[in-house]
This record gives C-alpha cells, structure tokens and sequence, in this order.
C-alpha cells in the first residue's frame, strides 16, 4: 500500500481503490486514468506542485481535462506569484514520484488548495501515490485529509 491509502485507512475515511495497467509512454497520466477507469476526465483530478515568490511549496489539485492557473492560486494563497515547482522538489517533498503523487500522505504537509469544480461531483479520483493507483473520495474527505481549501484555480 501507500501513505495515502494507509492515511485513509486509518482515519476510517470513506474511500475506494481503483487500479489500471498504467502504460509508460502515456503522455498524460491522469487522461490516462481516466480513459483506462472509464471516466468523465472532470471526475479525475491532477495533483500538482507550485512554489511561491518566498520558496514555499502549494499543493494545487484541478481536473486532468484542464490547466492549473497560477494566478488564481496566488491568489487564493495569499501570495504575490507562484511558479511551477522543481519536480525533484516536487519529489522530495511529497515522498512521491512525479505521475503519482497524492495529495494525501505526503511527507510534509503543505497547503493545499483544490479546484472548488471538485465540490459538484459526487466523488473524485486523485492519485492513490502511484502510478496505475487512483483513490475515489468525496471532495470534501479529501480536503478534511489534506486540510486543504476549495478555491477556483483550474482552468478548462
């Protein structure tokens, strides 16, 4: 198993594993998720890692359909620009790799900020902390388990 799911566990939180045959060469792993589970891509969210202009690192969680916006995450951290993180930073922080991190049981716990489209749907896919690994959860277990808030920071 992995962190997050142990996390899950643990915590009693309400929570179901699904697995695929993840293909190396797949040029987007969470559309890749999707396709190979069968699912709406809005249902299946990316986590990503964002560094901010004072070096600390956000945890941002947005559909795999679309783009993370760096503006609205500044905003919605209180900060004055954020940038894509260093994926070796990415890596370190988080105990996962690049393709397979959670936003649940990372090494450090890093503010976390999901895309408030996750709130419409009946439950969501992230990564389970491995590739070919999802984790369905309602979005609010996640944000209870990653003390993470709902803002607008995708972008279609």
């Amino acid at each position: 198993m992995t962190p997050a799911i142990d996390l899950l566990k643990k915590a009693k939180a309400d929570h179901r594993i699904h697995s695929y045959e993840h293909d190396p060469k797949s040029a987007s792993y969470g559309l890749e998720a999707a396709e190979k589970l069968g699912l709406e891509p809005e249902r299946v969210f990316k986590t990503l890692l964002a560094c901010s202009e004072k070096n600390e690192l956000l945890v941002a969680v947005v559909p795999v359909a679309g783009t993370l916006d760096l503006k609205a995450l500044a905003q919605a951290a209180k900060v004055k620009k954020v940038d894509m993180a260093d994926p070796m930073a990415a890596q370190r922080a988080t105990g996962y790799l690049v393709g397979g991190i959670s936003p649940l049981g990372q090494k450090k716990r890093l503010r976390t900020f999901i895309d408030s489209s996750a709130q419409a749907q009946p439950s969501i896919f992230v990564s389970a902390g491995r590739r070919g690994l999802e984790v369905e959860l309602a979005a609010e277990v996640l944000a209870e388990h990653t003390t993470g808030s709902f803002a607008s920071i995708g972008r279609p």
